[in-house]
């Protein structure tokens, strides 16, 4: 061992003498107190099946840890899930339990003075919320994805939970029925897992490899495979090795690792919410990192080289045979800073030194891109002054241009209500607002509108400009995370029913087509609606979150 454990005590000292009591009460042999002690971060979940399979995984962590010469605990967290922890007062307790998730392991490692961390990583917040608490409290960790669910067929047609998802809309429309849905949900999942395609769950855990949290060639991978234990198996060994040699994330979560996790991001067409979630790491990592800029000027120089659903044809297990993220980043390798370190604890250029076999069909050269353009996209303008983004790889057809009249709601069930009416049609620019980490509080959800949008047809012919939370899997003309929000005073506060609004996706722009003096007076005038909250979770998150455009990272507010 390099150095001194800090998990171990000072013999004869209070601290000392209790734990020692206790884990002799609890059968742990005296021979394993010195030994690195390493948490086995666990947010098993009976609510989700994104978590079904974690307990499983765990004991093997733990094993793998024990084999390796270490003592494990495991330490059990809060388990969001989009789809399920989002029923309750419009999604708003969804975005706050990522912070509540770093707060949660905080708490514990500190508490408990622990050696390094494994974080069994799944549904879309919890990846985001390892990552963020590896920086924050920088102690050896590693990131561990655990996988892809399968979809399923149902009636000779290829459904999985995406389908599902673009299918209420169509139900709302009545182009489908009540029992074809009902026929749909029975076989859109096979076993457990995240979402299939590259919506939040799977592009955050191409983003931990991208990043250098995770260990090589481990994402995409399917949940429960023998993959997936034997990279739980790695990863056991390998944290006791990063715990004698000292190597923390701060030494990984550079500025140079961010840029390579934002230009993966753009050329494989990522989800929306990957900025946010960025922005809040490099935040946790203490680093004065411009995230919405990054992506902004990084945009430039690269295409889009893979069309994974909900971008295109090609599945999550498309990708994941075709070589993962490893297999991305050798096509990109001129274009990376390889020099950076991994929890492989070696550099990404000698991992990439290591020949891969990529399938092309799927992964494609940048010199022959599926599209000459990137994924992801920063646009500005008088909407969005601090950015607004868009997922050019959602949006299908040549439709570069868009303007129309506003259509402005602060719930998204009302635009639900209005779409299923028909009076939501082709060439209408829908505001969702008031729906940002402040305004919900707790980011509300505007992607069930955009799924429904889908299902109805009109997500190529309708626009959403939002500052709610988007989902991954979410295609369309969305212009996503507008910033500043509503409820801060951002511009799409002032946005009345039946302003137009010009969309230049070419120039990427966004602008209220109205007199600059009116638009100045409405900005000056502007007041935010006085409202009473209930002295709960969401309030108190509302008071400490920070901006969007920071990754709205909780507790950090002035």
């Amino acid at each position: 061992m390099n150095h001194k454990l800090r998990s171990n005590f000072e013999e004869g000292s209070t601290r000392w003498a209790v734990r020692r009591a206790q884990w002799i009460a609890m059968g742990i042999p005296e021979a394993d107190f010195e030994k690195p002690k390493i948490a086995i971060i666990n947010s098993s979940s009976g609510l989700s099946v994104c978590y079904q399979h974690l307990d499983e995984m765990s004991v093997l962590a733990q094993q793998a840890v024990k084999e390796a010469g270490g003592l494990a605990f495991e330490i059990n967290t809060i388990a969001p899930s989009d789809f399920v922890t989002s029923a309750g007062k419009k999604a708003r307790y969804l975005m706050p339990t990522r912070d509540l998730m770093v707060n949660d392991i905080e708490v514990m490692m500190e508490g408990a003075v622990l050696d390094g961390m494994i974080l069994l990583s799944s549904c879309d917040k919890t990846t985001p919320a390892h990552i963020m608490a590896a920086a924050r409290l920088n102690v050896p960790a590693i990131v561990v994805p655990c996988g892809y669910q399968l979809g399923g067929n149902c009636n000779g047609k290829v459904v999985d939970i995406e389908e599902v998802y673009k299918g209420v809309g169509t139900l709302l429309t009545g182009k489908m029925t009540l029992d074809d849905m009902k026929d749909w949900t029975r076989c859109a999942i096979q076993g457990p897992g995240v979402c299939a395609g590259l919506a939040t769950a799977n592009s955050m855990h191409c983003m931990a490899e991208a990043m250098g949290m995770a260990l090589p060639q481990t994402t995409p991978v399917r949940a429960g495979s023998d993959r997936l234990k034997q990279i739980i198996r790695t990863a056991g060994a390998k944290i006791i090795e990063l715990v004698e040699q000292d190597l923390r994330p701060r030494d990984i979560l550079t500025k140079e690792a961010f840029q390579n996790a934002v230009r993966v991001a753009i050329s494989i067409g990522c989800s929306v919410n990957t900025v946010r979630h960025l922005a809040a790491i490099s935040v946790e990592a203490e680093l004065d990192l411009d995230i919405v800029k990054m992506f902004e000027e990084e945009s430039a120089g690269f295409s889009l080289i893979t069309q994974i659903r909900p971008n295109g044809p090609d599945r999550i297990e498309d990708l994941d045979r075709a070589g993962g993220t490893n297999a991305v980043m050798h096509r990109l390798q001129s274009q990376l800073n390889t020099g950076v370190l991994t929890v492989q604890n070696t550099t990404l250029s000698a991992i990439l030194s290591k020949e891969t076999v990529i399938d092309e069909t799927i992964i494609r050269k940048t010199t022959d891109p599926f599209r000459k353009e990137p994924g992801l996209v920063i646009i500005r303008g008088n909407v969005a002054p601090s950015g607004a983004i868009v997922k050019l790889s959602g949006i299908d057809g040549a439709n570069r241009i868009f303007k129309g009249p506003a259509r402005v709601y602060e719930e998204e069930d009302l635009a639900m209500q209005e779409l299923a009416k028909g009076n939501i049609v082709k060439g209408d620019i829908v505001v969702l607002r008031m729906m940002g980490p402040v305004g919900g509080p707790g980011t509300v959800f505007a992607c069930s509108f955009m799924a429904a949008l889908s299902g109805a047809g009109l997500a190529d012919t309708v626009a959403v400009v939002t500052d709610g939370e988007l989902s991954g899997l979410n295609k369309g003309i969305t212009i996503g995370q507008v910033m500043p929000e509503a409820a801060c005073g951002g511009p799409l506060a002032i946005i009345e029913e039946g302003d137009s609004i010009l969309i230049d996706l070419d120039n990427r722009k966004i602008d209220l087509q109205i007199p600059e003096a009116e638009y100045q007076n409405r900005m000056r005038n502007w007041q935010p609606k006085q409202r009473k909250l209930e002295n709960n979770w969401l309030k108190f998150y509302a008071d400490n979150v920070m901006p969007i455009e920071q990754g709205a990272v909780f507790g950090r507010r002035n």
